[in-house]
């Protein structure tokens, strides 16, 4: 077993993306989160603890503000039950960072699949958190609620980095409590900004037309288009000062309107499955429950 601080090299990413990839495939689930597959590839980002054995990969990212260190792993489809996966979470646990709150560490299983629930409960391991994914049809058949904007709000699509400053504004306010969702920089909005998948008409921001301060974003909707077929509800933030005018209603109606425009057939999302406000949302909204994802600790 090895255990390495910061940045892999590169025969051992290209080993754990290949992992992620025949684990995917194997099981219609992804193994790793979006965050955990970039900390694969982060260059000199210290705090990041990679466990690796010739059959399985773990990625350990420290918890902000005292939150858990979070565990992600996978291990070969083809070498599973045989203890593989055991060995290499008794390895992340020990090198896992405990924070001073004694919040302990915790380890995702994505899907919650019957071998990850197993092996949780092989490790006197319970639930500490759920993650819900839930998705809805959109097009043909499947007609959207109409897209009805208060004359008081301007909705607009990404205009360039000049909004930057306010989506990490209130990206931040919104989720300060969220482990992961929290606390970003700039740094992470670059990169998203950056990446392949981009559409800067895919991301709207609501502005208050009757405050004193036109350009003070009040939330934003950040959509996804992983393929031709799916769509995703990537992130909705709204300013906690400006809750209770339904813009989070507003934001994800837009999102999923402009995904239908551009031809996908389903739309998903993540939300916390505690988070009640927000489920009643999407329930709303027609979205139903498809997956779990389940923190373990």
């Amino acid at each position: 077993m090895r255990i390495l601080h910061g940045a892999l090299p590169d025969d051992v990413a290209d080993f754990a993306h290949r992992l992620v990839r025949d684990a995917t495939t194997a099981d219609g689930v992804a193994p790793l989160s979006e965050g955990a597959v970039a900390a694969i590839d982060a260059p000199g980002r210290s705090q990041i603890v990679h466990v690796w054995s010739t059959a399985g990969y773990a990625v350990i990212v420290p918890g902000r503000d005292g939150e858990p260190a979070m565990i992600e792993a996978v291990v070969d489809p083809e070498r599973r039950r045989e203890g593989y996966g055991r060995e290499l979470l008794d390895a992340a646990f020990r090198a896992a960072p405990v924070p001073a709150s004694g919040s302990g560490v915790r380890v995702w299983a994505h899907g919650d699949l019957p071998g990850a629930v197993a092996l949780a409960a092989s490790m006197d391991l319970t639930k500490r958190r759920e993650l819900l994914q839930l998705r809805r049809p959109v097009g043909a058949g499947h007609e959207l609620p109409d897209l009805v904007v208060d004359p008081t709000i301007e909705l607009r699509t990404y205009a360039g980095p000049a909004d930057d400053a306010e989506i990490l504004r209130v990206n931040n306010a919104a989720f300060d409590w969220h482990p992961e969702q929290g606390g970003w920089s700039a740094e992470q909005i670059r990169e998203r900004v950056g990446a392949d998948w981009f559409d800067p008409e895919g991301l709207f921001l609501a502005f208050d037309r009757a405050g004193d301060d036109p350009g003070r974003l009040l939330g934003f909707h950040w959509t996804k288009r992983h393929d031709a077929h799916l769509g995703e509800v990537y992130i909705v933030g709204v300013d906690p000062a400006a809750q209770g005018r339904g813009l989070g209603r507003l934001l994800t109606l837009a999102g999923l309107h402009h995904l239908a425009r551009v031809g996908v057939s389903e739309v998903n999302l993540y939300v916390e499955g505690d988070n009640v406000a927000a489920l009643h949302t999407y329930e709303r909204l027609g979205f139903t429950r498809y997956a779990v994802d389940v923190a373990y600790g």
